[in-house]
């Protein structure tokens, strides 16, 4: 039977804390700041997404938990470092003040620091323990090089750079799909791609679920835009508006509300075609893909 979400979401929580590192008392503000960050709360998607895949390739879930709390811990590392003054400059993450608020901009930066090389970490040790089976190590080390090559400088952190530069300028539809598809899909795609290859996976699962992370990604980032104008800051658990206030490229400022309305239910479809050959044995991605398009209705 296939499991829900929040059934998804309740292992990625349970588990969450238990690869972190021992750090010594004289370190301990680092941890501190790193756990605040981590238990904030969220959707916990984009590891959901990787346990999903691994199932859904008939791979065994209790195999992926590592994978799935280290691209967690990349995208909480993303999350403090784009609160702080030299990004966006949020003070409100969650609900909850932002990570440099309560524990300084320096301590900040280094806890982002410590999540992003504990992620590795978490996978290089698991590693270790299928040195005797050839199979099973090709396996982690594809899903290893999905998670790095998206969080990286041909994924997320180039998706980054090219917002900040874009800034206070008017980029071309071309350049804000580039900025999405790095910032916000890569991160999804690597998800998927790496659940895909910890379980028995094809090359046409591959490229037709990339397919669906690529349309996610993009559906999920004009989800967000929309939310920025239109939604309940208390629900959001920040202000809304601020994408106008730091002068940022986002599809409604480029296209207006109506058209990106528009671009969301393409992308929404496309998303769902793109797994259609699967039938039920995808409704999982097919109720996430609708229920995230429906997040401004």
């Amino acid at each position: 039977m296939e499991r829900s979400y929040e059934e998804y979401k309740q292992i990625v929580d349970s588990h969450l804390t238990d690869f972190i590192p021992n750090i010594d008392n004289k370190s301990l503000s680092l941890y501190d700041s790193m756990k605040y960050s981590l238990l904030a709360g969220g959707k916990r998607l984009r590891p959901v997404l990787l346990l999903a895949a691994c199932e859904f390739a008939g791979g065994n879930i209790k195999e992926a938990i590592p994978y799935a709390c280290a691209i967690e811990y990349i995208h909480t590392y993303s999350l403090i470092h784009d609160d702080l003054p030299a990004m966006d400059n949020d003070d409100l993450r969650r609900g909850l003040p932002t990570n440099h608020k309560v524990y300084g901009e320096a301590i900040a930066i280094l806890a982002g620091d410590g999540l992003l090389t504990t992620a590795f970490e978490v996978i290089n040790k698991d590693m270790m323990l299928y040195f005797d089976s050839p199979e099973k190590i090709i396996k982690r080390v594809n899903a290893a090089y999905q998670i790095a090559s998206g969080a990286g400088c041909r994924g997320m952190v180039a998706g980054q750079v090219s917002d900040i530069e874009a800034e206070n300028a008017v980029a071309s539809s071309e350049m804000l799909e580039y900025i999405h598809l790095n910032k916000t899909a890569a991160l999804f795609k690597s998800a998927i791609k790496a659940g895909l290859y910890l379980g028995n996976y094809n090359d046409k699962m591959i490229t037709d679920l990339s397919k669906y992370a690529d349309n996610l990604g993009l559906a999920y980032q004009i989800a967000d835009d929309i939310l920025d104008v239109v939604g309940n800051p208390d629900e959001l658990g920040k202000e809304t508006g601020s994408d106008k206030k730091k002068s940022k490229n986002t599809y409604i400022s480029i296209n207006g509300l109506e058209k990106a309305y528009e671009r969301l239910e393409e992308l929404t479809e496309n998303a769902v075609e793109a797994i259609a050959d699967y039938y039920d044995n995808a409704e999982f991605f097919k109720n996430l893909v609708l229920k995230l398009a429906k997040r401004n209705h």
